[in-house]
């Protein structure tokens, strides 16, 4: 099979939520001044660490499908590889930097980027759509979290954008609880064919009015 090929259907495994950890849960904070933490755009010397960090977050290593984390891990670096090398006007991959560490260790992640389709907001108008917030295990309830989300919420507002999307796993409360103290609301429960094959957790679509 073609390289390419491979690793467009493993990206897109990714993406199935009954892969996903429904165990996972994000932290429960909302402090955005952390004086340990650097947020910065992420670079090529972070891939590593920034799809270690995403397919240990949202993939369970234990399981049946356990044995799939390498190939899904291969799947996120190439993707990611794929959109820093695009370099895409409105598109930005964050990272959280330890500073107090030598090695300068990272401790979380997100996407921001801008997305064109009007299925979800049900306008033909370009909106923000965040993905992929995911935080080491070592850096859980730190409020790394609520660093990377107000960062992306102030680079929206700076590319003149008042709307901001993003998923959330219905099942996942404390990612809902984050997101909701951010000021997010409800905006739309996504069906999926797969919801009544694998019994997995609904995707809910989350929306802020950025002031």
């Amino acid at each position: 099979m073609h390289n390419k090929c491979f690793y467009k259907i493993i990206t897109e495994l990714t993406l199935i939520p009954w892969f996903s950890n429904s165990s996972h849960q994000q932290p429960k904070e909302v402090t955005t001044d952390l004086d340990y933490v650097q947020v910065r755009p992420a670079c090529k010397d972070d891939l590593n660490d920034v799809s270690q960090i995403i397919t240990e977050s949202f993939h369970s290593p234990t399981g049946f499908w356990g044995w799939t984390l390498p190939l899904l891990r291969l799947g996120v670096y190439e993707d990611l590889r794929h959109r820093l090398a695009t370099a895409a006007p409105h598109h930005l991959c964050l990272v959280a930097v330890d500073t107090t560490t030598d090695s300068n260790c990272l401790a979380g992640t997100v996407e921001l980027g801008v997305r064109y389709s009007d299925a979800w907001a049900q306008r033909a108008k370009s909106f923000v759509y965040l993905s992929n917030l995911a935080v080491h295990p070592n850096y859980r309830r730190r409020g790394v979290a609520s660093n990377l989300l107000a960062q992306c919420e102030k680079t929206a507002s700076g590319w003149g954008f008042q709307d901001i999307y993003l998923h959330v796993l219905e099942n996942n409360h404390t990612a809902r609880q984050l997101y909701f103290k951010f000021g997010y609301r409800v905006h739309k429960v996504e069906s999926s064919w797969n919801l009544f094959f694998f019994k997995s957790a609904r995707q809910i679509l989350l929306h802020k009015h950025l002031s």
